[in-house]
């Protein structure tokens, strides 16, 4: 069975994040990018079902500029077998990205399909659900713990909801969206990361994959969030009450 996993190039979370000042997006020129961290995780989580005898090959798959290889070089350095770079100049959204997906597990035919549940970017929390719906497969989204049967061709997926846990048992091929707390991915080893920069990575664009890239969405303007008003320090209970009640307007 194959694992097809889908990695995205994102600006790294230590980074302070600057608006554009035409606000027109983020600045990305001269910022240290790196993988999403719920694609680590996705792609953490293929390699041990891999390592585990449930997988024969993972194959990771990027989506953008040509910047996109060096994501897909930590993949391979982490230890993916396969690397896909799907170049694109164009921003992708979400249903676009789901497309070239399904295009790409026609291609490829894998059991199983595993994606960050967000990007830490645009947090949209969508390609997961539709790239499911486009494959007409069953999903397991926010997922903390997967267990796979290679016999009954069964996943068991725990999942993280508002209410505490639930488990859903997908049948084989299934997309899976990973959340924080499912693993702690690896560090990649100074002779991977050798051996990853030698690698062929193959490409191909939405035209060879015959799927149209247009924009349903439209940014208008960016802003960053509102500065955070200093503390303030009260004397005693009633005090508290007073200003949640009078200037607060929370109570």
């Amino acid at each position: 069975m194959k694992i097809m996993v889908a990695v995205k190039r994102v600006v790294d979370y230590a980074v302070k994040i600057r608006v554009k000042p035409d606000k027109s997006g983020v600045e990305t020129s001269n910022v240290k990018m790196s993988m999403n961290p719920f694609c680590e995780i996705a792609l953490e989580e293929a390699l041990r079902i891999k390592e585990a005898g449930l997988a024969s090959e993972v194959i990771a798959v990027s989506m953008g500029p040509a910047q996109c290889v060096d994501t897909l070089r930590t993949g391979l350095a982490m230890g993916a077998d396969r690397a896909i770079h799907v170049d694109s100049p164009a921003t992708l959204y979400p249903l676009s990205v789901a497309k070239l997906l399904k295009a790409l597990v026609d291609v490829e035919k894998p059991g199983l399909l595993i994606l960050g549940k967000q990007a830490i970017d645009d947090d949209c929390n969508q390609t997961g659900q539709m790239v499911a719906g486009l494959l007409k497969w069953p999903q397991g989204t926010f997922a903390s713990k997967v267990v796979l049967d290679k016999e009954k061709q069964v996943a068991t997926v725990e999942r993280e909801v508002d209410g505490g846990l639930e488990t859903l048992c997908l049948d084989l091929p299934a997309v899976i969206t990973t959340d924080l707390r499912l693993n702690q991915p690896r560090y990649a080893t100074l002779p991977n990361i050798m051996k990853a920069k030698s690698k062929v990575i193959k490409k191909v664009t939405s035209k060879e994959l015959n799927v149209e890239i247009k924009s349903d969405l439209e940014v208008v303007e960016v802003h960053e969030p509102p500065k955070r008003k200093a503390g303030v320090m009260v004397s005693s209970v009633d005090e508290l009450i007073d200003k949640l009640k009078n200037e607060a307007h929370v109570i």
